[in-house]
C-alpha cells in the first residue's frame, strides 16, 4: 500500500507541511470562540450546574475559509442547501488528488477508485437548519404566551407573521438538494460523483477515531482487491451546543483554556 497524495485543512495549517511545522513548534491554534459560531452571550456560563450552557471559551477553528463553488460548478442553490462539511471535504479531496499527480482526477483509472470518509453528525449547519422546520412549535408557544396580553387577534397574527419571516430568514429553504446536503453518508458519495469514482464510497462514524477508521477500511479494501485506489480521511466542522459543548461539559470532557493542568495539547505527550 502506497500513500501517493496528502492534503489537509486544519486551524493554522492549510497543508500537511504547515501542520507538521505547527506540531514541531508546539503551536496551539486555540482562539476565543467566534460569536458567529457560538455566541457567548447565549451559551457561556461559569456555573457548572447550568445544564444548557458551557464553560468553554476557546476552540481551534478554521478561519477565512472559502469554497470556490465556481471551480466545482456548484450552483448557488446547491451550495446553500448543503452542509459546509460537504464542500470542505470535496475541496481537500481535490487537493489530495492534485498532490498525487491527478489534478481534477485526470489520468486516474477510476474504475476501482473509492472514497472512505470519517464524519460524525455531518456539521453544525445541518443541525441548525432543522430549526426552520420547528417553526410550528415555536409559533404555538409564542401564541400561547400572547393570549394574556391586550393585543387583538389581528395584532397577534401580524406579529407572528413578522416573527416567522425573521425566524426563518437565516436558514435556507427546503429544496431538492436539502436531503443529500444534510446527511453525512452522502459526503463521500458527492466526492465520487465529482471525480467519477466507480468503486463507490461511504462514510464511517467512529466518533473521535472516525478518520483513522476510514483509513483502516481503505487499507482493507485495497488488500482484498475491492479497490485499486482509495481516498480516505475525515471531516468535521461542528461547533454546536448538543454534540460538543453542552453534552461534553456535562461529562467534564472539555479542556479549560486558562488552566494549564486542564488545557488541551494536541499531538503532545502532556495531552
Amino acid at each position: 500500500i502506497a500513500v501517493v497524495g496528502l492534503a489537509c485543512r486544519y486551524p493554522d495549517a492549510n497543508s500537511p507541511r504547515e501542520l507538521w511545522e505547527t506540531v514541531l513548534h508546539q503551536r496551539r491554534a486555540f482562539r476565543r470562540l467566534p460569536p458567529e459560531r457560538l455566541n457567548p452571550d447565549d451559551y457561556h456560563s461559569a456555573d457548572r450546574s447550568h445544564t444548557d450552557a458551557t464553560y468553554a471559551t476557546h476552540a481551534a477553528v478554521l478561519e477565512n475559509y472559502e469554497f470556490d463553488r465556481v471551480r466545482f460548478r456548484v450552483s448557488g442553490t446547491q451550495y446553500r442547501s448543503a452542509d459546509p462539511a460537504h464542500w470542505l471535504a470535496l475541496d481537500v479531496a481535490a487537493e489530495a488528488l492534485a498532490d498525487a499527480g491527478f489534478a481534477d482526477g485526470t489520468g486516474l483509472d477510476t474504475s476501482l477508485a473509492g472514497v472512505l470518509l470519517g464524519n460524525t453528525l455531518t456539521g453544525e449547519f445541518s443541525r441548525a437548519n432543522t430549526l426552520r422546520l420547528r417553526w410550528p412549535y415555536v409559533r404555538r408557544v409564542v401564541e400561547a404566551g400572547l393570549k394574556d396580553t391586550a393585543w387583538s387577534a389581528a395584532e397577534r397574527a401580524a406579529f407572528l407573521e413578522t416573527l416567522e419571516r425573521e425566524f426563518k430568514a437565516p436558514f435556507a429553504p427546503m429544496t431538492e438538494e436539502t436531503l443529500a446536503g444534510g446527511l453525512s453518508n452522502t459526503i463521500a458519495g458527492r466526492i465520487c460523483n465529482v471525480f467519477d469514482f466507480k468503486g463507490g464510497g461511504y462514510t464511517v462514524d467512529g466518533a473521535c477515531s472516525a478518520s483513522l477508521l476510514a483509513v483502516t477500511h481503505a487499507c482493507n479494501h485495497l488488500i482484498q482487491g475491492d479497490l485499486d485506489v482509495a481516498l480516505a480521511g475525515g471531516v468535521s466542522e461542528a461547533i454546536h451546543t448538543f454534540g460538543i459543548f453542552a453534552s461534553f461539559k456535562a461529562q467534564g470532557a472539555l479542556a479549560e483554556h486558562d488552566d494549564p493542568a486542564k488545557a488541551s495539547r494536541p499531538f503532545d505527550k502532556q495531552r
